[in-house]
């Protein structure tokens, strides 16, 4: 007898049929939701290759990597290349200057967009306001290249902006190169950043503003709220949620001080103050006679300092708001 036809006399003398096995809930809902999971394959395939496939190559900073005889059969050294770059004579200014320059761009150019952000929603000519936002926008689309092209051109004392304005006030040659002034690279660096980025950090905090309901503002009218005083305790509460969030998300790669920048902004004069860990690592780990495992045992040293900022910063704000505004 057939496996279906002893099936059919189970069902005849016992009147039930076997019942089919049971799915787990994630099957069940991957059959129901195949193509989404189908389409988020891609994404995922992309972060293991490029962000935790090269996790493997991490251990070349305790090795005395050698690119002949490949990671494994390189050596094993330890902690010796981070001895060397915590005993190197640079070591307290490279990470003097890191630290300072991240903590100045952190400061002004955070805050900023958010002041940006509350000015812009407080606008009610809609032309105005759309022309703002397209002008501060625009910047944001400019490379890092061209960007400090038109930064040293502004500033050039021979026929820059900076120049021409000089002598337009009377004074006589050429004023001082600022560009080669160490002092002023930081807030060559900073100042320009805010131009760039102002209207374009400040979008998620006006969508945030979007959200709050006039019924809130009506009513504080009618206690006798100035619109000043609606922006205090209206509008700046709304939005300290997506605030905390992105202040935890910025201290997390602290640190992590644009290269790009940085390295073109750079010349001999200013070497001082623009020296940081992400420019120490190019200059060490790929040119000249390139020291892979010194470069990596140095940018592994900068991944592990902001992943701690990270964490205390995630720690701090989970405690200061009773859990509702963390990473984790």
């Amino acid at each position: 007898m057939s496996e279906d036809m002893k099936k059919s006399a189970d069902v005849v003398v016992t009147g039930t049929a076997t019942p089919p096995p049971r799915m787990s809930p994630f099957v069940r809902r991957f059959k129901r939701d195949w193509q989404l999971h189908l389409l988020i394959l891609l994404p995922i395939i992309w972060l293991l290759i490029f962000k935790y496939y090269p996790m493997y190559g991490a251990q070349i900073a305790f090795r005395n990597y050698r690119a002949r005889a490949g990671i494994w059969g390189s050596p094993w050294v330890g902690l010796k290349w981070f001895r060397k770059f915590f005993n190197s004579p640079d070591f307290l200014q490279i990470l003097g200057n890191t630290i300072i320059l991240a903590a100045y761009s952190l400061f002004i150019t955070f805050p900023l967009p958010i002041m940006f952000a509350l000015m812009l929603n407080v606008l009610r000519n809609e032309k105005f306001k759309k022309f703002t936002q397209t002008v501060t926008y625009i910047p944001h689309f400019i490379s890092v290249v061209v960007l400090v092209a038109i930064l040293w051109q502004v500033f050039s004392p021979v026929n820059g902006l900076y120049g021409a304005l000089f002598r337009l006030l009377g004074g006589e040659g050429y004023p001082s190169d600022i560009r080669s002034n160490a002092s002023a690279f930081r807030h060559l660096y900073v100042w320009s950043a805010v131009w760039q980025n102002l209207g374009w950090s400040s979008i998620i905090y006006l969508a945030s503003l979007s959200s709050v309901s006039n019924d809130l503002h009506e009513a504080a009218q009618l206690d006798g709220a100035s619109r000043w005083k609606r922006v205090v305790h209206v509008d700046l509460p709304t939005i300290i949620p997506t605030l905390g969030i992105m202040l935890i998300l910025r201290c997390g790669h602290i640190l992590s001080i644009g290269f790009e920048k940085v390295f073109l902004m750079q010349n001999s004069l200013n070497l001082t103050k623009s020296e940081v860990i992400s420019t120490y690592v190019y200059k060490h780990g790929l040119q000249g006679n390139a020291d892979f495992s010194f470069g990596t045992a140095v940018d592994l040293f900068n991944s592990v300092v902001n992943c701690f900022m990270l964490l205390t910063v995630n720690w701090i704000s989970k405690k200061a708001s009773d859990d509702e505004v963390s990473l984790f």
